[in-house]
């Protein structure tokens, strides 16, 4: 096995891949990157058996082959090379000489045949969206997901599929996100999948904001997104998503309308003096304006008014502020409605005239 390319051209494929490949490995290859050259197409794969990623690029003259190689060596070498040099990488026996201008390196390598792919991943059903389209579903909801949870559903996000559209829900059982888009789909009946936490991260890294189309399949157990020159492969969580429909707050209740950026600033400032621990803020609201109030265990205060749109009766209801902080940041409008009911009941959030995008947050009891 034999290939030669510039610099570049084999930096961007590596470094494309890598972000999957983990710096502790319980399986030796999984440091390893699959170097296959087939006909004129280099492919590179990296996987953590949860998230495969492959990408290539064309090379001539190359020699067929495959061959995996450390990952991190590799990519730390070819970064490291002067912009304008051509590198070689040749297979003798079992090692893997690189070479470029004055620069010679050999590395050890593993088989080929001992790295773990995932070719077919069964019955699928097939969309086509624009990157932009599935990053924003990604990008809006993706921070309410669950961290090491041991109800292991919430440690991802759910892709809902409707003859409609599309939906992505995250929640870690304090917070909720949803995003919907709308889409006419092939399908007669709903399908739900949930991408766990290292897939969606690396999605988020992958695509874009541009208009260009990405082909997403949803199998049994896996789900699998193909850019130019670049295929994401995840496993599903094998689990059933909770009724999220139950927490979402009904439309209706008593809504607060806020500026989003005086409302942001407002809490920064009060979760200073918040308890660290639980971030705990509460919210009093009068007519036509919010107080936030918080205090620590050193007897500390912090009050912030702000001006809102409001006359409804006075409540006070808790929140964490780190909470509110992330659904306020996913808002791209410049007014927001803080929909609330009582004391012991979630605050719904939305973008003035945006009906895509809610984010509840429950209630703390300060």
């Amino acid at each position: 096995m034999r290939f030669e390319l510039e610099r570049q051209a084999l930096l961007k494929p590596l470094q494309a891949v890598i972000g999957v490949v983990e710096r502790r490995q319980t399986l030796p290859v999984l440091s390893n990157v699959l170097l296959d050259v087939d006909g004129d197409h280099l492919n590179i794969t990296a996987t953590d058996l949860e998230v495969e990623l492959r990408a290539g690029t064309p090379v001539e003259g190359a020699e067929a082959g495959q061959i995996t190689v450390p990952a991190r060596k590799l990519v730390d070498i070819v970064r490291n090379l002067p912009d304008t040099a051509r590198v070689e990488l040749t297979v003798q026996g079992d090692r893997a000489v690189v070479r470029a201008a004055q620069s010679r390196f050999t590395l050890a390598t593993l088989p080929a045949g001992d790295f773990p792919t995932v070719e077919e991943i069964g019955d699928v059903h097939g969309l086509e969206l624009s990157q932009s389209a599935l990053r924003r579903l990604i990008d809006k909801t993706h921070f309410s997901m669950a961290l090491q949870d041991v109800r292991y559903y919430l440690n991802g996000l759910l892709l809902e599929l409707e003859p409609t559209g599309l939906r992505a829900v995250a929640t870690d059982g304090h917070r909720l996100a949803l995003s919907t888009m709308q889409q006419s789909l092939d399908m007669s009946e709903p399908k739900q999948v949930i991408v766990p936490r290292k897939g969606v991260q690396e999605l988020l890294r992958l695509l874009d904001h541009s208009d260009d189309s990405v082909h997403v399949e949803l199998g049994e157990n896996h789900v699998r997104v193909a850019l130019p020159e670049l295929r994401f492969t995840s496993k599903l969580i094998d689990g059933r998503f909770p009724d999220y429909q139950r927490v979402i707050p009904e439309e209706g209740g008593y809504v607060v309308a806020l500026d989003r950026e005086t409302l942001r600033q407002a809490l920064v400032r009060a979760s200073i003096l918040s308890n660290e621990k639980y971030r705990g803020v509460r919210f009093v609201v009068d007519e036509n304006r919010l107080i936030i109030q918080s205090n620590n265990p050193e007897q500390e205060e912090a009050e912030e008014e702000v001006s809102a749109g409001y006359d409804g009766p006075a409540l006070e209801v808790g929140f964490n502020a780190s909470y509110m902080l992330d659904a306020l940041a996913a808002v791209d409008e410049e007014q927001v409605d803080v929909a609330l009911t009582d004391a012991n009941s979630s605050a719904l959030i939305r973008g003035r005239g945006n009906t895509a995008d809610k984010y509840v947050v429950m209630p703390m009891r300060l």
